[in-house]
């Protein structure tokens, strides 16, 4: 199946699996709140029902704080690309409310940001992502 847009989560490297693994999540969880795109619920064989997904493949790239900052701003200048973010900081926050809270802190060029994801039209996220290597 052919997609005219794409998803992509790009990690800052050097971060510990575990929150590789929760950045992703976080990031992930807003797109797919916001951007319809989780399809039917799954049923096995024996009649169990299980959560839907995605509909649309996930690419995963890493990138420095640097490139991360930039991806953000020109992302963001483009103004048709949906964009999470997750911050450094957050890993010591434990809700929602706190969450915004510390991203209200800071200015877009401020934010030390640790995970971003894209979703839209599938050339210009193409575009902002080609130099940043899959995540390995």
């Amino acid at each position: 199946m052919a997609f005219d847009t794409k998803i992509k989560v790009v990690l800052r490297e050097g971060l510990m699996p575990w929150q590789e693994l929760n950045v992703c999540a976080f990031l992930m969880s807003g797109i797919a709140a916001t951007q319809d795109i989780v399809g039917e619920p799954y049923v096995d064989n024996s009649g169990a029902e299980y959560l839907p997904m995605s509909r649309q493949p996930i690419l995963v790239h890493s990138a420095t704080a640097g490139e991360l900052s930039e991806l953000v701003a020109k992302a963001n200048a483009r103004g048709d690309i949906a964009t999470a973010i997750y911050t450094e900081k957050l890993f010591g926050t434990y809700n929602d409310e706190d969450n915004r809270a510390e991203i209200a802190r800071h200015a877009t060029d401020e934010l030390n940001l640790v995970g971003v994801a894209l979703r839209g039209k599938k050339n210009p996220v193409d575009r902002l992502t080609k130099h940043l290597p899959m995540h390995e």
